[in-house]
């Protein structure tokens, strides 16, 4: 009974991780489709969000059938409970960058307000924030679950550089607003899939500890 649980529970981890790095390459691709102005390319990625959702709920009803049939306790459900948030988180995550993809759509054959720089380093440290956090709640490695969300940090930086940059073109020129807002709009998405690493972050603690607590991902982001 404790082998097949066991076997269970891996099997979920498995693929969580898989849902993990379909999240990471969708954000990656809507970015460098957007740095591209490849719009075929963000259509594809607008289209395949449903395959991280068809994943996303694949696990959810995975964890329920554990539930029912083994009965867990203890750290046994804390990890199943787990599980079923980061799923939720990550599909969330692949919302942001159909988002992205929404964006280039929208954008059509109107050139990018400026070259790409700070979004293509958001979108960098982001997915390798999440991909360690993921590796962390896997192996349910507190320590290193506690030291990720300082490096929101780093995306927050971005993002203010980001945002003061576009109001520059703004005052400049009002009539670029709407393609500075495009821009924003992306950096702000990016930012949010740095969050809620964090999030992932508290349940690898709570996993692990059943300690449930807040952690600050250092200022709260943006503007």
């Amino acid at each position: 009974m404790r082998k097949t649980f066991e076997s269970e529970i891996q099997q979920l981890k498995d693929e969580l991780l898989l849902l993990g790095s379909m999240v990471e390459q969708q954000i990656l691709d809507s970015v460098e489709a957007l740095k591209k102005r490849d719009i075929e390319a963000s259509r594809h990625i607008y289209k395949t969000d449903a395959q991280i959702n068809a994943k996303r709920y694949a696990i959810e009803e995975q964890v329920m059938i554990v539930i029912a049939t083994q009965q867990p306790m203890a750290h046994d459900l804390r990890q199943l409970a787990s599980i079923l948030e980061v799923s939720g988180e990550l599909e969330r995550m692949g919302d942001y960058a159909k988002g992205i993809a929404t964006v280039s759509i929208r954008m059509g054959d109107q050139p990018l307000l400026k070259p790409l720089i700070d979004i293509p380093r958001m979108a960098q440290k982001s997915t390798d924030m999440l991909h360690r956090s993921l590796t962390a709640f896997i192996n349910e490695d507190v320590v290193t679950a506690r030291l990720i969300p300082a490096e929101d940090d780093e995306v927050d930086g971005l993002y203010t550089q980001v945002y003061h940059e576009l109001m520059m073109f703004v005052i400049q020129d009002a009539k670029v607003i709407e393609r500075a807002n495009w821009l924003l709009w992306v950096a702000h998405n990016l930012e949010r899939v740095a969050d809620r690493v964090t999030n992932i972050c508290e349940r690898t603690v709570f996993s692990a500890t059943g300690e449930i607590k807040e952690m600050e991902s250092s200022s709260n982001g943006g503007i």
